[in-house]
């Protein structure tokens, strides 16, 4: 079957706007680029709705934003209506009703579940079933989710496989530092420690600013850059440890890249969910050295000492320490962020993301032509 007779069903019930959103689009608009047909089926009140539109993908509305009879009454009428090959679900509520209404369909589709968040599932025989059996095949945004889902779900390795979101590296590229910082506003003279979030309200720098007060020096400054911050937290956290006038707060920039090159370095907390891993990934396309921390739940994608220094966020004693050497090591400096870039040319890119995803449409493609 070639590209251009496969038809791709997209499914979103959530009506907000963040990575797996963004992420929904960049599929579509890839495979849309590679031949194949590509149509996205959402809320009509959601912001994906207008943004597909806007980009050139067909979209059909249905209200799939509660699991009730209504919704699934017209996932089937719309299936009935399209001879799709593979549906894609993305959220909890899309996912049920099309696999209900899938497995309802005489011309059944085969169905693809992205799990994109870190959090662990609900520990139901429902949910069991829909990674299980109810979806032939299971798509995660980390390794980490993907062995969760393996070990207390039942999910099948051989019907799986954790495919992280691309970056564009055309975009997201290292930058002079003295034109960033000129763009955003920065002082080109002194250093400039980021601290970048990616967790709405969740993530705060404390233990960054309490390590940055155990040093003895003031010859640096602190970017705070992140989505949904809290600002009288950090305002309080600044305070608190007598950092106010050496802090910048961007909130949700339009362009990260000019910010993130300002930087001499970037610590990033620890990556338990997409938002998270992908501005990693993002801080390192851009060849910015990274310094991130750990816990318990976090996953670990990169190694300490040549793509980014790893410490776990607890020991603040190591924190100061690392942040200390990274402030008067260039050479270590540079050492990192030129691994991170190359690092990120290799498994980061959009190409390589969208090759995997292509590869599973293409083995599911085959095992509906030999079951029709």
């Amino acid at each position: 079957m070639n590209n251009t007779s496969l038809r791709i069903l997209q499914t979103e019930s959530s009506c907000g706007w963040g990575n797996q959103e963004a992420r929904i689009l960049i599929e579509s608009l890839g495979m849309q680029s590679r031949g194949y047909s590509v149509e996205l089926v959402c809320c009509a009140e959601s912001v994906i709705a207008s943004r597909a539109k806007d980009c050139g993908i067909p979209v059909t509305t249905l209200p799939i934003r509660k699991r009730n009879f209504q919704g699934l009454i017209s996932a089937r009428l719309l299936l009935s209506k399209r001879n799709v090959d593979i549906v894609h679900t993305h959220s909890s509520t899309d996912s049920w009703l099309m696999t209900l209404a899938c497995r309802a369909s005489i011309k059944r589709p085969k169905i693809v579940r992205t799990r994109h968040v870190g959090a662990p599932a609900k520990c139901k025989s429902a949910s069991k079933w829909i990674y299980s059996k109810g979806a032939d095949y299971v798509i995660t945004t980390s390794l980490t989710i993907r062995n969760s889902l393996i070990i207390n779900y039942g999910l099948s390795e051989t019907c799986s496989s954790a495919i992280p979101t691309g970056v564009d590296l055309s975009h997201f590229q290292p930058m002079n530092q003295s034109t960033a910082r000129e763009v955003v506003g920065f002082p080109a003279q002194r250093k400039l420690i980021g601290f970048v979030s990616g967790s709405q309200g969740q993530t705060e720098p404390e233990f960054l600013c309490e390590a940055i007060a155990r040093l003895d020096r003031d010859d640096f400054d602190l970017l705070i850059l992140g989505t949904g911050l809290d600002q009288t937290q950090i305002e309080k956290c600044v305070s608190n440890y007598e950092l106010k006038n050496r802090t910048y707060v961007m909130e949700s920039p339009e362009d990260l890249v000019p910010c993130l090159n300002s930087v001499n370095f970037a610590v990033l907390p620890a990556c338990r969910k997409e938002a998270e891993q992908q501005l990693l990934r993002q801080t390192m396309s851009c060849g910015i050295p990274v310094f991130t921390t750990l816990d318990d739940h976090s996953e670990p994608i990169t190694i300490d000492g040549k793509t980014s220094r790893l410490v776990f966020r607890e020991d603040t004693e190591s924190v100061a320490n690392i942040i200390n050497e990274l402030l008067d090591d260039d050479r270590q400096c540079k050492s990192l962020g030129r691994n991170a870039r190359e690092t990120a040319c290799e498994q980061f890119s959009l190409k390589s993301m969208l090759n995997q995803i292509e590869e599973v449409y293409q083995q599911l493609a085959v095992t509906r032509r030999a079951a029709a």
